[in-house]
């Protein structure tokens, strides 16, 4: 474990007066927590905190070592200032995470332009569906599409994932072309694993309904739901985002234009007592620029 931060973890449970409290400030787990202390013990060679289930003592090594602790993280946190101070340009290494689809055809298409504000800095970027702990897991920022339970976190709203039906020209020619959506209930069609029980809805003016395609492809990739729909073999509800650049190319056709389907929100979040550094504020008015809700007009 990174040492600084498993001092600052220390100086925080001794401050806080417990793990459990000390998790709740730093935004991170009592186990998370727990495991900073004890590699900090371990790497130190004797014990820090004497710990029973009721409370915890300093012991004689550990009321001198915290304040050792103190007094370093008080010097990096000034050093640190005064490097980034001093820089024009944002720069050192950036960590972000992102939903493998979004990640894949949104988010990399779009850094070559964020290099050009940010040349100096290096990109460390992991594409994950799994709901990443950004604190636990020492990444910098995410981008998340749903719920945002963990208060934890400052979340900036990015422009919501608007859902889309489409199907290949050569599907609808060989199956027909559907006139209403309760008619997708006689088409095959193509969902991600995580959605594929859920009925799709539509909304048009006081008309409302909810079909439920019959599932010919279940596939655990938005990629390969993607590329499954070019190659005809069924409908599919995507995020208008990643289709439109087939529907624009006629690889795909968008049905029930007319109609409105659910929408999911997206966020770009980071840690709340994160500092924000140059190199974090470059990223963050980036994102929000390239993927941020539209301005409202007058």
């Amino acid at each position: 474990m990174d040492l600084f931060r498993s001092m600052q973890v220390f100086l925080r449970t001794v401050e806080e007066g417990s793990m459990t409290a000390a998790s709740a400030k730093l935004g991170m787990s009592p186990a998370m927590v727990g495991q900073h202390v004890a590699a900090l013990e371990e790497r130190l060679g004797t014990r820090l905190l004497n710990r029973t289930t009721r409370r915890q003592s300093l012991t004689d090594f550990g009321s001198s070592y915290v304040e050792q602790c103190r007094d370093i993280l008080e010097r990096v946190a000034v050093a640190d200032e005064h490097a980034e101070a001093s820089q024009a340009r944002p720069r050192g290494r950036l960590k972000i995470t992102a939903p493998t689809t979004f990640g894949a055809e949104v988010l990399i298409p779009a850094l070559p332009r964020y290099r050009e504000i940010a040349p100096d800095v290096t990109l460390d970027i992991d594409l994950s569906d799994r709901n990443v702990d950004i604190v636990d897991e020492g990444f910098d920022i995410a981008f998340r599409i749903g719920k945002l339970p963990d208060s934890r976190l400052i979340a900036r709203p990015l422009a919501p994932y608007r859902m889309v039906i489409c199907a290949a020209p050569e599907y609808l020619a060989q199956r027909g072309y559907p006139d209403h959506p309760r008619d997708l209930r006689d088409h095959d069609a193509i969902s991600f694993t995580p959605a594929a029980r859920s009925p799709w809805k539509l909304v048009k003016g006081d008309d409302e309904i909810e079909v439920e395609p019959r599932t010919s492809v279940t596939v655990n990739s938005g990629q390969a739901v993607r590329m499954a729909a070019r190659a005809g073999l069924g409908v599919i509800m995507q995020p208008s985002i990643l289709l439109r650049a087939d529907i624009e190319a006629g690889l795909l056709v968008r049905l029930f234009s007319d109609w409105d389907l659910r929408e999911r929100s997206m966020s770009l979040i980071y840690h709340r007592d994160r500092r924000m550094t140059p190199r974090l504020r470059s990223i963050v008015s980036f994102a929000i620029s390239e993927f941020g809700l539209p301005r409202q007009e007058g």
